[in-house]
């Protein structure tokens, strides 16, 4: 019978696009049609937002991204001040991330095995991608660790995304150099999980609520809500950069709706590029085109664009276009962690 090191041997590489300059390719593909012109213009739409020195970048996260080799092309927009903000899923930045960041790692696997074998060896399955299960629950075992360490209180879940920051920092540092959650941290880039409850620090909530019925940290939704609706508030005009869809994408077009509550003048989103496989005929959101967002007064129509692609293929592309063309080195450091007036600190 075959054990659990049989298949975990392989690595996943994350990619580098400072290895890549891809200028030239990608201007080659605004000569051409379909999907090739469509990345080429999100690429310049992308460059444009890191050119305007009024406008924050959010970046939403949607997927099994990091797990695929993505992360370090998030961790380079942060490191070169390409990036405000980040909504995502947990499984991103939990999951995948502060799970690498404790030493553990995704391995190449394959679509075309016995899952009821896999799930013997405790072995998870992300299309051909695969994790230990026994690592995995390590993770939820540190957020459950962490979550005991703080002030019993609500919290928003960039609050406690910084305090995981801040856990790598006072356990030695991250066991790898690209680790989002670190990065943003030593970067005062916030990151908002809207789902926290939907990923490894679900576990760990649920273990220490129950441990401590009486006084425990629980996630405040409305506060994470009101905090990412602030940095639109404090930005004269923003753009978004879309991988996926999901909550992270409604999320943070709903800011501007706030915003324009809270202050009665809160312009659209000027700027919007969504890399996205999904189909927007069946009406769902995680489909819904920049133009639809309109009609709802959240993202302006001049500077958007959809691109119908796997974000494998995609991101590198677009991002790495902005890398190389360079315009991030003139770009003056937000640092929105600082908006808030206090960080909480361990009890």
């Amino acid at each position: 019978m075959a054990e659990k090191k049989d298949y975990l041997k392989e690595v996943v590489k994350h990619i580098d696009i400072k290895d890549h300059n891809v200028i030239k390719l990608v201007d080659s593909m605004g000569e051409m049609a379909f999907s090739a012109r469509d990345l080429n213009r999100a690429a310049k739409i992308y460059e444009m937002m890191i050119e305007d020195k009024d406008c924050a970048v959010i970046l939403t996260l949607a997927g099994s991204l990091f797990s695929a080799g993505l992360k370090r092309v998030v961790y380079d927009m942060i490191s070169n001040n390409m990036v405000d903000a980040i909504v995502s899923t947990g499984a991103i930045m939990v999951d995948q991330d502060f799970f690498e960041a404790l030493g553990f790692k995704h391995y190449i696997g394959s679509p075309y095995v016995d899952d009821n074998e896999m799930r013997d060896l405790h072995i998870d399955r992300i299309f051909d991608t695969f994790i230990d299960e026994d690592e995995l629950r390590i993770c939820d075992e540190t957020t459950e660790k962490i979550f005991n360490s703080l002030e019993p209180r609500p919290y928003s879940s960039r609050e406690l995304l910084w305090h995981f920051g801040k856990y790598l920092e006072d356990n030695g540092g991250p066991k790898v150099e690209d680790s989002v959650v670190y990065a943003a941290y030593k970067h005062n880039v916030p990151i908002f999980v809207p789902a926290f409850s939907d990923c490894s620090a679900g576990f760990g909530i649920v273990v220490h609520q129950h441990k401590n019925p009486g006084k425990h940290v629980s996630f405040d939704s409305g506060k994470d809500f009101l905090e990412l609706t602030q940095i639109k508030l404090n930005s004269k005009e923003s753009g978004i950069f879309m991988v996926g869809g999901g909550v992270p994408k409604n999320f943070t077009q709903d800011i501007v709706v706030a915003a324009d509550i809270l202050s009665e003048d809160a312009p659209m989103h000027k700027y919007a590029v969504q890399i996205t496989v999904a189909d927007v005929r069946d009406g769902a959101l995680s489909s819904s085109t920049l133009k639809e967002a309109s009609s709802w007064g959240k993202v302006a129509q001049t500077f958007e664009q959809m691109v119908y692609s796997e974000a494998t293929l995609a991101l590198p592309l677009i991002t790495g276009y902005a890398y190389h063309k360079g315009a991030w080195k003139n770009r003056e450091k937000r640092e929105f962690q600082k908006l808030y007036s206090k960080v909480e600190t361990p009890a």
